[in-house]
């Protein structure tokens, strides 16, 4: 069996060359992710294998049905990339990976969960610089806390039992199926605007759909709780982006991890540190984190103007940044301190010297 697999990092190398030692099927990895332009590579394959960010559009898949394709496998768990009526109506079947890792996700979202509350990105960076002060670094009890769980799937199952059994929230949780062993323990099932309504946490764990899209918008943020701590580790388009950036803003809400945004398919997974993204909504998204004190993806102290500071952060990518690393040569010039490169400010008094980045997901504290 001859399949094709797209988009192929370095990871997926590694790890299908290894799981196919015991099938020996003949596997052959191409960099370019599935799309118009690049479906008919497919051609004489029995399978072509993608990720969550590539085109499986009807065109696409006319074009793969062609050149004799007949399974797509998805090696990600959601496939709303994929239309399942097109692929039926063409014969070609779809597979995906119904579940994997769930531990992993929860775990993650626990972490940036805790890193907000407890402003661990910021002392990180802190001690860092031989800064042990502890203003500005007290954090939030998670006990007691209202915590809304949207989808209670194998992920958001272990996130609402993490969250009532292991910190003692109150757990509120939205999903078409109620799992009676977390009702066991204590986790209520609400309707889902209520929970968004009432929860000081919104965790998102539901998969993408038409009724989903955009279920965090400016109607739902402007009737949430203040302070709101919002964290979504399952997909971009959950959430508006644009409203978010209103919210922030205005100074609504009291933390935001994002590991997920609903246009990173061209940014996500590649390194972009020698372009400039292109993306407008993604730019005054950072620009909006930059007002509001921010850690974003990535590993980088920075302190300037903000306009400065807008086009250093826009110009990195969404991936690891030495905090030592080369300075821009529009900054060189500039008056800097010690600490932070390009700052006119001379340290402490600077009103983005917390502005910090972390080592992977986007975050608002």
């Amino acid at each position: 069996m001859r399949i094709a697999i797209f988009g192929t990092r370095k990871y997926d190398r590694q790890f299908l060359t290894q799981a196919n030692a015991a099938y020996g099927f003949d596997l052959d990895f191409l960099d370019v992710a599935l799309s118009p332009t690049s479906a008919q590579l497919a051609r004489g394959f029995d399978v072509a294998c993608i990720f969550v960010n590539d085109i499986a559009n009807r065109q696409v898949l006319e074009m793969l049905a062609e050149g004799g394709v007949g399974l797509v496998a998805l090696r990600c768990a959601g496939y709303n990339n994929v239309d399942l009526v097109a692929a039926e109506t063409l014969g070609l079947a779809v597979v995906r990976v119904p579940g994997y890792s769930p531990h992993a996700v929860s775990e993650f979202t626990i972490g940036l969960l805790l890193a907000l509350d407890r402003k661990i990105h910021r002392a990180w960076s802190r001690v860092r610089e031989n800064n042990f002060a502890l203003d500005g670094l007290v954090g939030r009890n998670l006990h007691g806390r209202v915590a809304g769980v949207v989808g209670t799937g194998q992920i958001g199952g272990l996130v609402a039992r993490a969250l009532r059994a292991g910190f003692g929230c109150e757990v509120l949780a939205s999903d078409p199926v109620v799992d009676e062993a977390l009702v066991a323990i204590g986790v209520r099932y609400v309707e889902r605007e209520d929970l968004l309504r009432e929860a000081d946490i919104i965790t998102l764990h539901c998969p993408l759909a038409p009724e989903t899209r955009h279920l965090i918008d400016g109607r739902v943020l402007a009737a949430a709780r203040p302070d709101l701590v919002l964290v979504n580790t399952s997909r971009g388009a959950l959430i508006d982006s644009a409203a978010l950036i209103e919210a922030l803003k205005a100074r609504r809400l009291g933390g935001v991890a994002l590991d997920v945004y609903e246009q990173e398919a061209g940014i996500f997974f590649d390194d972009l540190s020698s372009e400039i993204i292109d993306d407008d909504i993604l730019q005054r998204l950072l620009t909006a984190l930059l007002q509001r004190l921010a850690a974003v993806r990535g590993r980088l102290s920075l302190c300037a103007d903000q306009a400065a500071a807008a086009k250093w952060w826009l110009s990195m990518p969404m991936a690891s940044v030495s905090a030592e690393g080369p300075m821009p040569k529009a900054l060189s010039t500039r008056r800097t301190s010690p600490l932070m490169p390009g700052c006119r400010h001379q340290g402490r008094a600077c009103p983005l010297r917390r502005a910090r980045m972390t080592s992977n997901p986007l975050i608002v504290a």
